[in-house]
């Protein structure tokens, strides 16, 4: 079996390298790559790529991701998350390949408090979220085997990240103010590249579960008490830590006015998920003290 991975430096392509390599021959690209176009910024020729390498599996790790910006870039969002998996799902289509497809909490409104399912109406706020719901909708429409996985508030050891954020500003500030009115599941790359090769070996076997699965780490936070857990850890290391204990502030949404709305429930429900591959999903505290573990002996 051969699977073509666009996105291969990005922090989930990175990880989905090592989870996929023993299902079959990995061919990895990014937009660099120079023997076969990759670029999403230009789908038009991503084609003739996938015609020319004939996978059995494409799996596409890239999307754009700077929220903000992409209220200034709709063209290029639109490009890379909508246009670019448009073209993977007809060539998929038309070769029969399963085309395995990453997507975001940010295709709904972010309204209520309770765990939305696969079903759930959506509702974006944000050029992002239409672009990527716009993506979803394409995939469908071609008719291709696919898996959709969507997921929240995903981090990584490798590249910038919010934990790694707030490590910085408690070691410079002597106050910090973080959202405590956004609620969602902090989610490592390293558990979604694990869930996506298992979620495809199923698959491959059972062609009744494609389809679009929600995949989040147990449990829920705000992005005050992740804050908070990162810079209590950082305490406990003996790492440089100038904010005061009683320094970090929780505050509303509102106060941290953005181009882009953000979506206050980002609680994603993952029962789909867990009955149709037999996975327990793991709590999102031990990852996120894993990923910290992993930068600090970098």
């Amino acid at each position: 079996m051969k699977i073509l991975l666009f996105g291969k430096n990005g922090q989930l392509g990175w990880e989905l390298q090592r989870a996929l390599a023993p299902l079959g021959e990995l061919v990895a690209l990014s937009a660099a790559s120079t023997e076969h176009h990759a670029d999403f910024a230009r789908p038009g020729g991503l084609a003739a790529t996938v015609r020319a390498l004939q996978p059995d599996v494409i799996v596409n790790a890239v999307a754009y991701t700077a929220v903000d910006k992409a209220e200034s870039e709709p063209a290029l969002a639109a490009a890379l998350n909508a246009e670019a998996p448009r073209v993977l799902a007809a060539e998929a289509a038309a070769a029969g390949a399963w085309l395995v497809h990453y997507s975001t909490d940010y295709v709904f409104d972010g309204s209520g408090s309770e765990p939305r399912d696969e079903h759930a109406t959506t509702g974006p706020l944000s050029v992002y979220g239409r672009t990527k719901l716009e993506g979803e909708q394409h995939i469908r429409a071609s008719g291709c085997r696919h898996l959709i996985l969507r997921t929240s508030w995903l981090y990584a050891a490798r590249g910038g990240n919010f934990a790694r954020t707030m490590l910085k500003l408690a070691a410079e500030r002597d106050a910090l103010n973080v959202i405590d009115d956004q609620f969602g599941a902090p989610t490592g790359a390293d558990l979604l590249a694990d869930v996506t090769a298992h979620a495809l070996r199923g698959a491959l076997a059972d062609a009744s579960l494609g389809g679009t699965y929600h995949v989040v780490a147990a449990g829920e936070t705000t992005w005050f008490r992740y804050a908070m857990l990162v810079i209590d850890w950082a305490r406990a290391q003996g790492l440089p830590v100038r904010l005061a204990p009683d320094a970090l502030r929780a505050v509303p949404t509102r106060e941290f006015p953005t181009p882009a709305r953000r979506p206050l429930n980002s609680r994603l429900a993952t029962g789909k998920l867990r009955a149709a591959f037999g996975l327990t999903l793991p709590p999102w505290q031990p990852g996120v003290l894993r990923m910290l573990t992993e930068v600090l002996q970098r």
